[in-house]
């Protein structure tokens, strides 16, 4: 096959390209530069799609013996991932980029260019394994190094687009393994620190990313009661679940730390209150993608609601206008509007089911603290 490899400049993509040209495939790499400053530099182990993170791609290609080429989608970055980004922390959410990057960008904008210039897949360095199930429909499943898998960010994708991709690390059982054969290769990137956090925030401030942008706009923080505890300079620089940075003026009652309960974007008030009130056992999502028919009745699940979180149990069905509605019986607390609300099943639990956006969580008794109840 003619594959398209994307280069981020990282040890995973190389060897995974690497893996792919092994395989007989016909392989060109490209970088996708993402950042409109040119001369946007990394950060450490922060950030990535730097100049030195495209030299470093270059540099893997010529290792491996293949064409190399830079391809400009900061346009597309900024007008989706970024807009997406801003809008949602705006509107009280709480949005997972790397979720709207691959949705957006890698099996969007890069794997629409690979096939209309003649390429069959997109391979790239996530952690997670594709295939078919017996009736040779795609399937999305966990990678065998459960600490890196990334099937939470990819299932956004969907099975068409997932049937044009590759993901040569699915069977790597640890990151060693993938550093040793990069230096085995002879590939430089073979001891790169890993990137982490919010690529397109490189210094890790991402309340101050969000000030920069939105400004300043001062409010309350106030209790469920509605008493005045505190002030913040921008709602949009919390989520739900936040316990660190709430800079109160007094503490709780009985002295228990205090934690955001919702964020109310109209009033601009933050609403804090004691960890037990973020319980939930109901979740509703929207947009919804699935791996397979859309499941009319309750089906029993696993719910992973962030990228490194525990996959809980719970029971799913399809809602009318494309929603999921999810009963959740494990524990589950702090769920936050814009998140990721993934579906896994199969025998081990660890197959894709479909994925949604989470709007509302809350419980069905007690309280409410619903993340999707926000003026």
């Amino acid at each position: 096959m003619r594959v398209l490899a994307a280069l981020s400049g990282g040890v995973d993509s190389a060897v995974a390209a690497a893996r792919a040209v092994d395989a007989g495939h016909d392989v060109v790499g490209v970088h996708m530069a993402l950042s409109r400053d040119r001369a946007q530099l990394r950060s450490g182990s922060r950030g990535c799609c730097s100049i030195e993170d495209a030299g470093d791609a270059r540099r893997a290609a010529d290792v491996l013996g293949i064409p190399y080429y830079v391809w400009d989608l900061s346009e597309r970055f900024e007008d989706t991932v970024v807009a997406d980004f801003l809008a949602e922390y705006e509107a009280g959410r709480t949005p997972n980029p790397c979720v709207r990057c691959n949705e957006h960008i890698k099996f969007d904008a890069l794997l629409d260019k690979a096939l209309a210039l003649g390429f069959d897949a997109v391979c790239t360095g996530h952690y997670a394994a594709a295939g078919t199930d017996d009736a040779g429909a795609p399937v999305l499943r966990r990678a065998a190094d459960r600490a890196k898998d990334q099937s939470y960010v990819l299932a956004v994708m969907g099975p068409t687009r997932l049937s044009r991709a590759m993901f040569p690390l699915g069977d790597v059982v640890s990151k060693d393994v993938v550093r040793a054969e990069a230096a085995a290769r002879g590939l430089s990137v073979s001891a790169k620190p890993d990137s982490y956090d919010i690529c397109f925030v490189a210094d890790g401030d991402t309340r101050g990313f969000l000030r920069d942008r939105l400004g300043s706009r001062p409010g309350e923080v106030v209790d469920a009661d509605g008493t005045v505890l505190g002030a913040h300079d921008g709602a949009y620089g919390f989520t739900v679940g936040q316990r660190k940075g709430l800079q109160l003026g007094r503490p709780a009652p009985d002295g228990r730390p205090r934690y955001v309960l919702a964020i109310e974007p109209v009033n601009n008030r933050v609403v804090v209150g004691a960890a037990e009130d973020l319980d939930v056992d109901r979740v509703e999502a929207t947009d919804a993608v699935w791996f397979g028919d859309p499941p009319q009745d309750w089906v029993d699940c696993r719910l992973q609601v962030r990228a490194h979180g525990a996959a809980v149990p719970a029971q799913a069905r399809a809602t009318a206008g494309g929603g999921v509605e999810i009963a959740v019986s494990g524990p589950l607390r702090g769920v936050a509007a814009g998140q990721s609300a993934v579906l896994y099943g199969g025998p081990d639990d660890a197959t894709v089911l479909g994925q949604g956006t989470v709007a509302r969580a809350g419980r069905t008794a007690a309280r409410n603290t619903d993340a999707g109840a926000r003026a």
